[in-house]
C-alpha cells in the first residue's frame, strides 16, 4: 500500500490509513494518558495532525512499514515540541531538573517540560552524531521498539543498543549542564 500511495494511487492512501490509524492512535494515546484533563492537544488530534502531514509528503519513496512509522515519529516530535512551546512549558531558568530518557515522550509523566529540553539537546546532538540522534528520536519521540528501529534504520540490534547508550550518556550530560544551580 505504501508503494502504491507513493506511486500516486489515492485509494491506497485510504486503505493505508485504515491499517496504520490504530497504531498511530496507540502511540498518541500512550503520550496523552498522563496529560492533564484540560490539555488542548488530544490523542485523536495528534494522530489527525500526523495524518495531515503525511498526506502532504510527496518526495519519499516508501519502502517499508518501519520507514513509515519513522517518518510518523519525526512528525510527532515536531508536533509535540510545537505544542509544548505553544503552552510555554519551559520552567524559569530553562531546562527542567529531571528528564527520564528511558521513558518515551509518549509515556513520560511530565512530557511538556521534558520534550523541550530533550528536543534542544537532541538538535545539538544531531550535529555531531546524526544516526544516534535518529535512534533517540524514534525511541523517545516515536515510541518505537528496538526491532522497529533496526528495521527503520537498517542497522543491527547491537548498533541500536550502542547508539542508544551513547546518546543517553551524551544527552544526560547536556541536560544536567543546563540545570539551574
Amino acid at each position: 500500500m505504501l508503494k502504491a500511495w507513493g506511486g500516486g494511487d489515492e485509494a491506497a492512501l485510504s486503505r493505508l490509513a485504515e491499517h496504520v490509524y490504530p497504531e498511530l492512535r496507540r502511540m498518541a494515546g500512550r503520550y496523552m494518558k498522563d496529560e492533564a484533563q484540560g490539555n488542548t492537544l488530544q490523542a485523536t488530534a495528534l494522530v489527525h495532525e500526523v495524518y495531515l502531514r503525511l498526506v502532504d509528503v510527496t518526495n519519499v519513496e516508501w519502502r517499508a512499514r518501519a520507514q513509515f512509522f519513522a517518518i510518523a515519529a519525526q512528525m510527532m516530535r515536531r508536533i509535540l515540541v510545537d505544542a509544548a512551546r505553544t503552552h510555554g512549558s519551559r520552567r524559569r531558568g530553562g531546562i527542567p531538573a529531571e528528564v527520564n530518557l528511558e521513558d518515551s515522550a509518549l509515556l513520560s509523566p511530565t512530557p511538556d517540560r521534558s520534550i523541550l529540553a530533550v528536543d534542544d539537546a537532541l538538535t545539538a546532538f544531531a550535529q555531531v552524531a546524526p544516526r544516534q540522534a535518529k535512534v533517540v528520536e524514534l525511541r523517545y519521540f516515536g515510541g518505537l521498539t528496538e526491532d522497529e528501529i533496526v528495521a527503520a534504520l537498517d542497522i543491527s540490534p547491537r548498533t541500536v543498543r550502542r547508539d542508544w547508550n551513547l546518546a543517553k550518556a551524551w544527552l544526560s550530560r547536556e541536560l544536567k549542564r543546563g540545570e539551574p544551580a
